[in-house]
């Protein structure tokens, strides 16, 4: 069995009781526990890139949370957050790096290098009319 959901009631039970009511039976209660149809990483996935998509960055920090309890790896939390960069806006992704950080820690065996926002990789000829870059 789920473990009930409490926070909307413990946090705005109080002021908003309806909308408390909605998160915690409705949303979380219902819809969340749905897993049959969607598991709870799947779910956590989700929520994160509407989060992010919004920049709704306290919430985000939340269901990162939420979805490193649910199996999403940091390495996977960083991949995440590089796709939507291209889709949702590149500040954005630098707005987030730091709550990864800060939800999975500095040192979790992922080499630091590679989430570097502009690391360097092997050097290539390949784009920019013969021009050389780095790829990453």
């Amino acid at each position: 069995m789920a473990k009930k959901q409490t926070a909307g009631r413990n946090i705005l039970g109080d002021l908003a009781p309806k909308f408390a009511e909605l998160n915690d039976d409705v949303l979380f209660g219902e819809v969340w526990s749905r897993e049959d149809q969607l598991s709870l990483r799947d779910r956590s996935m989700i929520t994160i890139a509407a989060l992010f998509s919004a920049g709704l960055y306290p919430q985000l920090k939340s269901h990162l949370n939420l979805g490193k309890a649910h199996g999403i790896t940091r390495q996977e939390a960083v991949e995440i957050v590089t796709q939507l960069a291209f889709y949702c806006g590149w500040p954005k992704a630098w707005s987030t790096f730091p709550l990864i950080r800060e939800v999975y820690g500095e040192d979790d065996g992922v080499d630091p290098d590679r989430l570097s926002c502009f690391p360097l990789g092997e050097k290539t000829d390949a784009f920019a009319g013969g021009r050389s870059l780095y790829a990453v």
